[in-house]
């Protein structure tokens, strides 16, 4: 299939099997993730990819129990940085250097320039900004589940201090910004599979200022 052709068969999975995804389209699913741009690339978010029934059975209720959170393969929890602090920004530019292999002096005025900027924001706008990188991953995600034949399921109903509370993620100076559910649709049990995607039509959708 072409890529368009997957982007039409995928959909927002409701009802999954029990089938575990294959190791390798996992993998394949992590690293489209991990390679997702990100402002100045910095990554800020770590991914929790959860597949421990007892915890997905705690967070089910603080998710308005939805059943995807239980019944898929993986579920996937993007946790956003509750600030850009200057030893986040200052590692980063470390390691990017040394995997560069560029001298510090290259980066200074840059890394400078975002301890700058990040400093001035409230610890709210900065949690928000991060949270936005957790969207373009998610993003990647989504188009590689596809790709590999893996139902998705992009999530933002759930209790977010809750979930931070079961995942320990203040401690971790973290905060969950959105789930993905990873699986294989149950053909027989979900209402959507055979519904007609929808769409705004091409017309209405875009705007060409030529």
């Amino acid at each position: 299939m072409t890529l368009l052709d997957t982007l039409h068969w995928r959909y927002a999975t409701k009802s999954y099997t029990n089938e575990r995804i294959a190791p390798a389209k996992l993998d394949a699913i992590l690293e489209a993730i991990r390679l997702a741009p990100s402002s100045s690339g910095l990554q800020p978010f770590t991914v929790f990819v959860i597949t421990d029934p007892a915890l997905r059975a705690r967070l089910a209720p603080v998710s308005y129990d939805q059943q995807q959170i239980t019944q898929a393969s993986h579920l996937l929890v993007f946790a956003a940085w509750d600030r850009y602090t200057p030893e986040r920004i200052n590692d980063f530019f470390a390691y990017s250097n040394a995997i560069r292999d560029v001298p510090d002096s290259v980066t200074d005025d840059y890394r400078l320039s975002l301890l700058d900027g990040f400093g001035s924001k409230t610890a709210e706008q900065q949690h928000a900004h991060a949270a936005k990188q957790c969207y373009i991953a998610l993003g990647f995600g989504l188009i590689a589940a596809a790709e590999a034949g893996v139902d998705a399921t992009p999530m933002e109903g759930f209790d977010n201090q809750a979930v931070d509370a079961l995942l320990g993620l203040a401690e971790q100076g973290l905060s969950s910004a959105v789930m993905l559910a990873l699986g294989h649709r149950d053909v027989e049990g979900d209402w959507l599979v055979t519904l007609a995607k929808v769409r705004r039509a091409r017309a209405e959708l875009f705007i060409e200022l030529n």
